[in-house]
């Protein structure tokens, strides 16, 4: 159970701050909820979401050491590409639903990869992989930032230099 003024990750709305923990009644059943905001939402979004649900992704977030191995990792290759845009959408939407970040990492990394190389030929990423590049970094790169005590901008240009050297 995570408590009041915790950072996690929630979803897609990335990093958020508990701002409460209460019972609410919904539908006339008392549960006891996380009252939530996203750190990066300028419109006062309040999320509402129950302790206990399954269904809900929610994660700590992960301390300097882990921070340090996942920014290691893109020292490497990434995941495997399909060739198949919707089987290659599912596998790496299905990755990043586990909630772990190193195999989240490798999505990023081989995307990033992808990216660099069709840019270098006058091309662009697919539309949807260009998407889910944007979002998982997003969120990704804040959390390894927050870590590591660092700006998602530095992280951002670290890991760009890395795959741009390691080519």
């Amino acid at each position: 159970m995570f408590n009041i003024g915790d950072l996690i990750i929630y979803s897609t709305h990335g990093i958020c701050k508990i701002d409460d923990i209460c019972d609410k009644t919904v539908s006339g059943v008392t549960r006891t909820y996380y009252v939530l905001h996203p750190m990066e939402d300028d419109h006062h979004l309040t999320i509402s979401t129950p302790v206990n649900d399954s269904k809900v992704v929610m994660l700590e977030l992960i301390h300097k050491e882990e921070a340090s191995t996942i920014l290691d990792s893109f020292q490497y290759p990434g995941i495997e590409w399909n060739d198949n845009p919707n089987e290659r959408f599912r596998k790496y939407s299905d990755i990043v639903n586990s909630g772990n970040r190193k195999e989240i990492a490798s999505v990023i990394n081989t995307l990033m990869r992808r990216k660099t190389e069709a840019e270098l030929q006058e091309k662009k990423l697919y539309e949807r992989d260009h998407k889910l590049l944007n979002t998982i970094k997003n969120i990704l790169f804040k959390e390894l930032a927050i870590s590591m005590n660092t700006t998602f901008e530095d992280v951002n240009e670290n890991v760009f230099k890395v795959i741009t050297e390691n080519r």
